[in-house]
Formats: structure tokens, sequence, C-alpha cells
């Protein structure tokens, strides 16, 4: 039976085991107490932590994400770092399609897990997590394994509603004005971490951690295609996560946002975590086999302040 049968057996069982699902599912995910009912425009926090030279991008290499997560996190200086007791992290990960996790179109729910729970053990009181995907919510959370790893965890899964939108715009953003925004999971965390995968994208050139923020718009946010380079851009410069974590374990080197097939895929065993998502996507390129050059976003991000494409100039650690 070759990729594609197999992958169309496993969609439809899952698909009929959603249907036993039913809205209680959605009642599970649902808190509606603590949201603001006001008018005011959101402005994103800045989650970011301060940066330490030498320490703010290291590169781990192997094949077990659990693994290359807590080497990548310990060099940096361990999750204590980045998280402190009674923080509330959110955690954005890719959940973009209703994939299994096999294809790598969306996050790895072991490596959500890992996090979530290094999260725990540096003291969280919570730990979120959230995206507005593509494809229905409910069936891209059951698809991608996110929802089981990640409530298993111990985690708290946002599910987009419209209530927890609120328009936001990024002071001389060209794009981002007056744009909903997926605000509450924002709202309730102070720290905030981007799990995504190193993906190729047909409009793109590259899905990474800087187009992952591509998750918290909401509206027709398809009109932005038109601008892809532009809207990453901005996302990197209103985003400033407190880490980001960068999986090229298995990069999907084709067909890319989607795939659909293993050989798409090319075992890349690489993991990185970095203070900088410029530079982490930077590095993340070169998995990819491309550079500077062939993603424009990069070197406007820069501009923009959200990092460096320079990432050798970081001393990146090498575990």
């Amino acid at each position: 039976m070759d990729d594609r049968r197999v992958f169309m057996k496993r969609v439809g069982a899952a698909a009929a085991a959603l249907g036993t699902v039913g809205a209680a599912s959605w009642l599970f995910y649902e808190d509606d107490s603590r949201i603001k009912d006001d008018r005011q425009q959101a402005v994103v926090p800045d989650f970011s932590v301060p940066q330490i030279d030498g320490k703010t991008m290291s590169i781990a290499t192997g094949s077990d994400r659990a693994e290359l997560a807590a080497k990548a996190i310990d060099a940096l200086g361990g999750m204590g770092r980045f998280v402190s007791k009674g923080d509330v992290v959110l955690i954005k990960p890719n959940i973009a399609f209703a994939t299994p996790a096999m294809l790598c179109a969306t996050t790895n729910p072991e490596l959500v897990a890992a996090v979530v729970r290094m999260c725990y053990e540096a003291g969280a009181s919570e730990v979120l997590v959230a995206d507005n995907p593509i494809n229905d919510p409910q069936s891209c959370l059951m698809l991608s394994g996110i929802e089981k790893a990640a409530t298993d965890a111990g985690a708290k899964i946002i599910v987009p509603r419209e209530v927890y939108f609120r328009d936001t715009t990024l002071p001389g953003g060209q794009l981002i004005k007056n744009w909903p925004l997926f605000y509450e999971p924002l709202r309730r965390a102070n720290k905030l971490i981007g799990i995504s995968p190193v993906k190729h994208h047909h409009r793109s050139g590259a899905s990474m951690s800087m187009k992952n923020w591509y998750g918290l718009l909401g509206g027709r946010r398809n009109i932005f295609h038109q601008n892809i380079n532009a809207i990453i851009a901005e996302l990197a410069a209103m985003v400033r996560p407190t880490l980001v974590i960068l999986d090229g374990v298995t990069a999907m080197i084709s067909n890319g946002p989607t795939g659909g097939s293993t050989a798409d895929l090319k075992d890349t065993n690489t993991l990185i975590a970095s203070c900088d998502q410029v530079a982490a996507d930077t590095f993340g390129a070169s998995l990819l086999g491309m550079g500077t050059e062939n993603l424009a976003y990069l070197k406007m991000a820069e501009t923009a302040g959200a990092g460096t494409t320079d990432y050798e100039s970081l001393k990146p650690l090498y575990v």
C-alpha cells in the first residue's frame, strides 16, 4: 500500500472517530470567564527574555525530538531561564492542517508534549496550546495528534472562537491594520514558545518559525498571500517570543506546506532552539538548501528589527 493510500486510510479512521466526539468536545476547551468585553485594540505583549551572549541559539542533531529539545534548551541555560515559577506559558504549534503527524505538515505532537512537560518542570502554573488552523480546528487537533499529546502532558487547549479575536494594528505596518488577532491565548500568557516544522512552502519558499505566527491571524488572511514576504516580516516584527523551537528532524522538502506523501520528506536530523527567530529560520532554510537569496522575508524581518540573518554572529552552540 503506497503512502497516499495509508494516509487516506488514517484520515478516514480519524474522521470517523471525530463523529463520536460531537459538540461536547468543544465545551471541554472553552473558558470565557476571563474574557474582557471591550473595544480596545489588542497590543501583542513582548514575551522575550534578556539575551545572553553566546546563549542565544543552539543546534542539536539526532532523531529523538524530546531528547534534542532537552539538549538544545539546556545548552541555552535550561527551561528555567525561559519559564519561572507561576508563569502561564502559551505554546504556539503549527496545527494548520488535518493531517497525521507522519506527514510533517504540522508540529510533531511528541515534541509539543515534551516542551509542555519541561515548562511544568520549570514551575509554570499553566501551559496553553493554541492555533487558528486553516482546516477545521477540531479535525486538525485530533488528526495531528496534538490534542491527545498536549492534554496528556497537562496542557489546556484553546480552540479559536469569534469572541477570542480582537483587532490589532502593527505600528508602521502596511498590512496588519485593524486586523483580527487570536488574542485571548496571548492575553492569558506571559511567556510564548513557538514550535514549528521546517517545510517547503509553494508561496513563500519555506514555512518555519516566523510563518508560524500566521496562525494567530483571523479574518480573510488568504488575501495576504499576494504579499507573503511582507506579511511574514510584519508578523515577526509584531510577535516577540520567549523562545522558538524549529523542528528539522524530518524536513518537508517539496510540495509544501501540506505535502501528502513521505516522498516529500527528508531526514535532516536537526532541531534548533533560539531566542532569535530570524536566525533560527535562516539556519533552518539551509536544511532545505535555501538561503537569504531564496527567502526574501528573512532580510525583510531583519530590517524590521526582528533578529539577524547572520546566525554565526550569535555563536550558536552545537550539541
